[in-house]
């Protein structure tokens, strides 16, 4: 097949040269020049334009959008669909909120345009590991474009699929991100309970590589914890400031929405929020509450 990819950052490039190495022609672009030259480096041609791209592409036309979500998402997809034809298809991999995407895919529709909306997860290793792929969408658009999923997943039979209509895979892939929060939460608490037992000198190197195997709390997020620790025991090379990208924050949301309780995943993004709170005023009132109601000592700045 021939492809269009629009976004060379992180997941973008190695999507592109995923897609490539299984035998699909890929066109890509990006607005930055380095990023061009490092597909270019891989004999992917790069192109300079939204417009030269979509020359590029013989009909029907597929192309994927790996671009940051909200404002330049919605103005990528704009551009693209000003210069594309009836029987065209835009695929939307970031991680855009679902409700956008139903409506991008309710008007690109009217002028005869294919819309996928695809929850991508896998990383910086799906190029090496493949990546899990969640579509929502039509299924017979879905069907033709099925040869690039089963490119990039880790395999042709397993690891992607159209989970429902439209806005349904970045729906899927909010919630997969919400519960992610949750699992690294409980790790960090775990890890630091351990760290502060200072009588044991617990090896928490040692004690992840355990637990990667036969326990029940083994996963790839384990994997990398035990990595990390083995490559920094006190983690002294990295800052406690933990940033969230959205998808936590809507799946919080959307369980106001729905009236469904979500404590861990929105504990989760609350300890996000605290994290970049390097002086807290909050932390102080409550240091200063339990001085003055139990005579409790208070650590002065």
């Amino acid at each position: 097949m021939n492809i269009g990819m629009v976004g060379l950052g992180r997941m973008g490039l190695n999507m592109a040269l995923r897609i490539s190495k299984a035998g699909h022609k890929i066109v890509a672009y990006d607005p930055d020049e380095e990023a061009r030259k490092n597909v270019e480096r891989e004999c992917v041609l790069a192109v300079s334009s939204l417009q030269e791209l979509i020359q590029e592409l013989k009909p029907p036309r597929f192309i994927w959008v790996m671009v940051p979500s909200g404002s330049i998402t919605e103005q990528t997809i704009e551009s693209l669909s000003s210069g594309l034809d009836s029987g065209d298809v835009i695929i939307d991999g970031g991680n855009s909120n679902y409700k956008d995407s139903v409506r991008r895919g309710s008007y690109l529709l009217e002028s005869g345009i294919g819309f996928l909306d695809v929850g991508t997860s896998g990383g910086i290793w799906g190029l090496e590991n493949g990546y899990s792929i969640m579509v929502g969408g039509d299924k017979s658009v879905f069907e033709r474009i099925e040869p690039i999923f089963k490119a990039l997943a880790p395999g042709e039979d397993r690891g992607y699929g159209l989970v429902g209509p439209s806005g349904s895979g970045h729906f899927v892939k909010m919630i997969h991100n919400g519960i992610e929060y949750g699992l690294m939460q409980a790790y960090a608490e775990g890890f630091e309970l351990m760290d502060a037992k200072k009588e044991y000198e617990l090896d928490l190197s040692q004690i992840s590589e355990i637990w990667r195997h036969g326990s029940v709390v083994r996963s790839w997020l384990l994997d990398l914890t035990g990595e990390a620790l083995s490559e920094d025991r006190n983690l002294d090379s990295v800052q406690p400031y933990v940033e969230d990208s959205g998808e936590g924050r809507w799946t919080v949301q959307e369980s106001i929405e729905l009236s469904i309780p979500a404590p861990v995943i929105s504990l989760a993004l609350q300890m996000r929020f605290r994290s970049r709170q390097n002086n807290s005023f909050g932390s102080k009132l409550l240091a200063y509450m339990r001085n003055k109601f139990g005579g409790h000592a208070v650590r002065k700045a």
